[in-house]
């Protein structure tokens, strides 16, 4: 039991900080993710929307400092109960996103480590096996220095989160994990390999027959007779196809799509906005100087943004901007950039610069 107990927190103390660090590398991602569980179709907790990136914030940095106090064995009791209640919250959220399909990825290690559902729900309740036996075996849990020591190492950790996540939220991630990172060619990740495996799907005809309703399958259609009455088509994916790293962008103004043309440009800046009213106004005021710095030096500029026509009007009125924001899906702009607005440059569609609006003086532009 106590070699157990010892590799339990270990393994926890470890597991806990790692994953508090990717995630406090991105607290916005992480608070898009809350986003999705406090939205309308899954906790139906809309008003909690606006807390999301204090309370994502709070969630990383309360998850790496229980993990550094799990080691130093440093009020091991209020520590274990912390963690205990932490896992039992994840664990129903991860469940809850598996057996629903309401959330997709629950964001417990970022970009850096995807997880399925059903992968995160099997995770937390290894952690849960191991936490329960933490406290089965926490007379063995012995603190590592005095408590003078260990409170010292513990408000230094706390310090520096606090610090990290204040960093990233002025500038950007430290490390980027997306798709969208330098040094991407997005033309190269769109594409499509012609092997590449097709997705397979079940298809499921319902007709009326003499007042009932029976279903069919593609290869029993022609077997129906001639009075059958059609109801309804469904189909489910038995197995997924290729899906290219990027797949989602477009680029379309006024109902035409300028991907190609844009990623086809020698130079261009995008200006990524993913919504208009949330943007800062200190950022938005960033943008006429650097359009005009971008075009004298050759530079394709445009916008990029989820909002509406009304909206992208009155904004380029109140601030004089004179570019056009082309539309493209919010959830995109989101994986795109972290920052509202931020900067990216690209050459022939391979991304060599981003830039949060704060950094903008240091956005490469040649």
């Amino acid at each position: 039991m106590k070699l157990l107990t010892h590799f339990s927190r270990f393994f926890v103390g470890l597991l806990f900080i790692f994953s508090g660090l990717i995630k406090l590398n991105d607290p916005v991602g992480f608070s898009f993710k809350l986003d999705e569980y406090f939205s309308e179709g899954v906790f139906n907790m809309p008003f909690l929307q606006q807390f999301s990136l204090a309370i994502a914030v709070t969630i990383v940095i309360v998850e790496v400092i229980l993990g550094v106090m799990l080691l130093l064995g440093f009020f091991k009791k209020v520590t274990l109960w912390l963690l205990l209640l932490m896992i039992v919250f994840f664990t129903f959220l991860t469940f809850y996103s598996a057996y629903f399909n309401k959330v997709t990825d629950c964001g417990c290690f970022g970009d850096a480590i995807p997880l399925t559902p059903w992968e995160s729900f099997s995770k937390d309740i290894v952690l849960l096996i191991l936490i329960l036996i933490l406290f089965a075996g926490q007379k063995y849990i012995k603190p590592l220095f005095s408590n003078a020591v260990n409170g010292a190492i513990t408000f230094i950790a706390l310090i520096g989160c606090i610090y990290f996540g204040y960093h990233v939220l002025n500038h950007l991630p430290v490390k980027d994990f997306r798709a969208y990172k330098v040094g991407t060619d997005i033309k190269k990740e769109m594409e499509i390999p012609a092997d590449a495996p097709k997705a397979v799907y079940d298809i499921v005809f319902t007709y009326k027959i003499d007042g009932v309703e029976k279903e069919f399958k593609m290869e029993e259609l022609s077997q129906l007779p001639a009075n059958a009455e059609f109801v309804s088509r469904n189909e489910h994916v038995v197995q997924e196809g290729y899906i290219p790293k990027i797949h989602d962008l477009t680029m379309e103004l006024e109902g035409q799509d300028y991907t190609p043309e844009v990623l086809a440009a020698p130079k261009a800046l995008l200006i990524v906005a993913y919504d208009l009213n949330k943007a800062s106004e200190k950022g938005l005021q960033t943008i006429n100087e650097t359009v005009k710095k971008a075009q004298l030096a050759g530079y394709e500029v445009i916008g990029l943004t989820a909002s509406d026509q009304s909206i992208i009007n009155t904004v380029k009125s109140n601030f004089k901007l004179d570019l056009d924001f082309y539309f493209c899906d919010g959830t995109t702009l989101k994986t795109i950039e972290r920052a509202n607005p931020s900067y990216i440059t690209l050459e022939n569609g391979v991304i060599k610069d981003k830039k949060h609006w704060n950094d903008v003086d240091d956005l490469m532009i040649k």
